[in-house]
């Protein structure tokens, strides 16, 4: 979708921003040697290049010059304004750390102002440029909407947000099928025709997908009009958030987003359970254990931890491990733990309350079968029960369990007697699958520590 112009302007951009950086650079060198402290040349020279590295890995890393950015005018004021701070904080490290510690804070002070105040006028002169270009020379590509239906309207608020894109409406939905169940293309003919008439350079459909068996027909009245067609396939009537990738020469459309699936996403998630599974088991378990230990066998005889079957990732059962807060019982696989549990010992009362007793788990967690947050493990007897019972209950099954998750610290944890409140258990993880994030993990671990000493009512 991008014109000439606008793959002019990116080049343009960066050659006059780059022009700016040394421009200011030179300033702030002239204006610190005469009214403040002397620099010498070999500093100014070895700085400035320092500099401008700096800036090109600045932009590159909030990719300023790239075809995505420079279609937003608040695109490119944003990753702007981002590159600058990150390169006022690279600068200031370097300067830190090399010999040039007692760099002129004039000439500092002088070159971020004369920046600022260039980057301000900059894009604010670019912006009215802009604005005059696309009023009187018609640099914008005209682009149209064939069919208003509800994929349509978010189109079209996407379209209207494109700096390079002009676009300047709906296009009537003239499509009809006889009884032989042939298209019937006059109404969509003369839609199309009045749009290249009136200078439209492309026209995008928005196509259910109960019609897609009409693109074929409908490329073929777009290129006897000379007018290229964009089909966008709109999905909004469909529950799931679908996902399109590459394999080969083939699209393959996947029914949910899944950042986890993601080899760099998973790797990060694994390197922070593995660091933290490992400071929980070096500074906490290492003197915790032995003392829960003592208390457990000294309350009723049995062994110090319990280990039960549950279902991990993709169904696939594991054992894990809790301190024993029960006494030795023959319901522990199908009865959960309910309020005044007789079975629940003193300490396992605590243990429960301040979830002591998951510790355990951070040995599952190092050895691969268990997160440190993902949806809670549930027995093997319960997921069949609820997977019979509860929708999409089976997708929460594609993570890796955790000690702690979304549904837990949003008070969906402990025992589930009404169904509903395990569809919303389910609804969290789900939720969680499709937006994780590293913060995410953070978030939640920082707020189960404040559930932890804040308490929560079903903790038992």
């Amino acid at each position: 979708m991008e014109t000439r112009y606008f793959y002019l302007l990116r080049f343009t951009l960066a050659w006059t921003d780059l022009a700016l950086v040394n421009t200011c650079f030179f300033l702030a060198y002239y204006l610190s040697n005469k009214y403040g402290v002397h620099i010498s040349k070999d500093v100014y020279l070895h700085s400035v290049v320092i500099c401008n590295l700096i800036w090109i890995i600045c932009t590159g890393i909030f990719k300023l010059y790239t075809q995505h950015i420079i279609h937003n005018p608040e695109s490119i004021y944003r990753a702007t304004w981002k590159s600058l701070a990150l390169h006022l904080s690279l600068f200031i490290a370097y300067l830190f750390f090399s010999s040039a510690i007692d760099f002129s804070k004039h000439f500092f002070v002088s070159f971020y102002v004369l920046l600022l105040v260039s980057f301000l006028l900059s894009r604010f002169t670019g912006t009215a440029l802009q604005a005059m270009l696309n009023k009187n020379f018609g640099v914008r590509k005209a682009v149209a909407i064939l069919d208003m239906n509800q994929g349509g309207y978010k189109l079209a608020k996407y379209l209207e947000q494109q700096n390079s894109l002009n676009f300047v409406g709906f296009l009537d939905d003239g499509i009809s099928v006889s009884e032989q169940g042939e298209l019937v293309m006059t109404s969509a003919a003369k839609q199309l025709m009045a749009a290249v008439n009136s200078g439209v350079d492309e026209v995008f459909v928005s196509i259910d997908t109960h019609r897609m068996s009409e693109v074929t027909e409908l490329i073929k009245e777009g290129e006897k009009q000379c007018v290229r067609l964009k089909f966008v396939p709109d999905l909004t009537s469909l529950e799931t958030n679908f996902r399109f990738d590459r394999m080969g020469n083939f699209t393959v459309l996947c029914a949910r987003s899944e950042p986890l699936e993601h080899m760099e996403n998973r790797f990060k998630k694994r390197l922070f359970d593995l660091l933290v599974s490992s400071a929980v088991i070096i500074f906490i378990l290492s003197w915790l254990y032995p003392i829960l230990a003592i208390i457990i066998k000294l309350q009723s005889p049995g062994p110090v931890l319990f280990k039960q079957l549950r279902s991990g990732r993709d169904n696939k059962p594991f054992w894990c491990y809790k301190f024993r807060s029960m006494r030795m019982n023959n319901e522990s696989d199908q009865r959960q733990a309910s309020l005044d549990d007789d079975r629940i010992t003193p300490v396992g009362r605590f243990m429960r309350r301040t979830s002591l007793d998951e510790f355990p788990q951070f040995f599952n967690v190092l050895l691969g079968y268990m997160s440190v947050i993902g949806p809670r493990p549930h027995m093997i007897s319960h997921t069949e029960q609820y997977r019979k019972i509860i929708d999409k209950y089976m997708v929460r099954q594609f993570l890796k369990p955790g000690i702690s998750g979304l549904a837990q610290v949003n008070g969906y944890r402990g025992e589930t007697k009404d169904p509903r409140l395990m569809e919303k258990r389910v609804e969290n993880d789900i939720s969680y699958m499709e937006n994780w994030s590293l913060m995410l993990d953070l978030r939640i671990v920082f707020l189960t520590i404040i559930n932890i000493f804040r308490g929560q009512e079903k903790a038992y």
